[in-house]
């Protein structure tokens, strides 16, 4: 730890919702400004390949950046995940104390890349057996970050998220180092393509997932809905003010991405940041119960049909829904539902089921002015019940359709050429090209 003092936010936080029973082992430094936070677990031979792949960066961007691996396990884990990890601590710590004892060392060293570890693996140093996951590894890390920046620097204070089996772009850090400068980034994520690799199956299922994923916020942007963005954990980007503002990372084992950036979105705007890309792996995964690696398992096992797409009809409806309930105008809660009930009975029914009365009242009594009822709004009618919405209307009036057929459907409505599978599945090409529109319009 350096001996920078820490702002009165960020001792609150520490002090409210910090564990002290880890700590970071690095060669402390006073120039930090921002944090690159990696959980692995069980990631051996993929942190060798990304830290050669981070190398590749431009050195001297490496001067105010430091790279949090967080080596994570419960004690329950298995022999083989803790002598995987154990390996990864031998060769963080080698690198940390500039111990080249091989070429790759070597390499790494001679770079100037900044490395730091938490050791959340070793006997009595393990996570919980209830929280222990993601969410509390990258909890963990970025809460360990806030006792190290330089807060007397004028540098944007930066948490940034990566995954260990993940690789980035050569311009990755000269992009975040611009980004250190911008006093108005308070929260964002950095721009994603998954790795189109493996075999063809391996292949076929990593396009049908991301094309869900960006076929999704496409359908929330075109309802101008404020939670259209990616929320992929190894690309989340967040100032240290809007970290603590919203009490940190939560500690959920699955899906922490998800809750962190909704909780940012009712505070600050949400940024992407272009002109670079992490690759998340499409690889099957044991390590969380949902996400990209259950999805691509799920995908490969062929259980159940992972071409289906959400019915354009349900974006045209949560579109109505967000400009009457969106707008500044503030009525009672019998004209909502009556104009809702106007547009489609299941969003009448879906408001019904969510107590949207009782809740609006709720808002109204609790609200002192028109600027705090509207901010409720959408704290309401947040990203997760955006999601239950749509879910509604699949399950009772807008059933799913080929993911082709949906994606003509939709991309014709906002005027995009497509390729037309229309209702069959096409070739992984075919597919590509689907996904590559979509890239570049969500």
């Amino acid at each position: 730890m350096t001996d920078n003092y820490l702002p009165a936010n960020v001792t609150r936080y520490l002090e409210n919702y910090a564990s002290d029973k880890w700590s970071i082992e690095w060669k402390p430094d006073s120039d930090i400004a921002c944090c690159i936070v990696v959980p692995a677990i069980m990631e051996f031979e993929n942190i060798k390949k990304l830290l050669l792949n981070l190398i590749e960066n431009e050195h001297e961007y490496f001067g105010n950046i430091l790279f949090l691996f967080v080596i994570n396990n419960v004690a329950t884990a298995s022999d083989e995940v803790k002598e995987d990890n154990k390996q990864s601590i031998t060769l963080l710590r080698g690198l940390i104390n500039k111990n080249a004892t091989d070429n790759f060392s070597q390499e790494v060293i001679s770079a100037g890349i900044k490395i730091g570890l938490v050791d959340a693996s070793s006997a009595g140093k393990e996570m919980p057996e209830k929280d222990g996951g993601v969410g509390f590894a990258r909890k963990t890390g970025m809460d360990l970050c806030l006792k190290i920046f330089n807060y007397n620097s004028d540098l944007t204070k930066l948490l940034i998220c990566l995954d260990a089996d993940c690789t980035v772009d050569k311009n990755y850090l000269a992009v975040i180092h611009k980004n250190l400068k911008d006093k108005n980034l308070k929260a964002g994520y950095i721009n994603f393509r998954h790795k189109i690799t493996g075999t063809d199956e391996d292949k076929f299922a990593i396009v049908c997932y991301e094309t869900f994923l960006r076929y999704y916020v496409l359908g929330l942007q075109y309802t101008n809905s404020p939670y259209a963005f990616h929320t992929i954990g190894s690309t989340l980007v967040c100032s240290y003010e809007s970290y603590v503002k919203i009490e940190g990372m939560n500690k959920r084992k699955a899906a922490e991405d998800f809750y962190f950036m909704e909780k940012l979105a009712k505070s600050f705007p949400i940024n992407k940041i272009d002109g670079t890309v992490v690759y998340p792996s499409g690889r099957p995964s044991w390590r969380v119960p949902f996400g990209t690696g259950q999805r691509i398992t799920r995908f490969l096992s062929g259980n159940q049909n992972e071409y289906l797409l959400y019915n354009p009809e349900s974006f045209k409806v949560l579109k109505f829904w967000l400009k009457e309930f969106g707008n500044n105008e503030i009525t009672t809660p019998d004209k909502y539902l009556a104009a809702a009930k106007d547009m489609s009975r299941y969003l009448y029914e879906f408001l019904k089921e969510q107590r949207f009365e009782e809740s609006w009242k709720r808002i109204l009594s609790n609200s002192k002015t028109e600027e705090q009822i509207n901010k409720q709004k959408f704290f309401w009618f947040d990203g997760f019940r955006t999601l239950k919405l749509i879910h509604y209307l699949r399950d009772n009036g807008f059933p799913e359709l080929n993911m082709f057929l949906a994606l003509d459907l939709f991309l014709q409505e906002l005027n995009y050429q497509t390729p037309k599978a229309g209702n069959t599945i096409p070739s992984l090409a075919i597919q590509v090209e689907y996904l590559e529109i979509l890239r570049k319009l969500a």
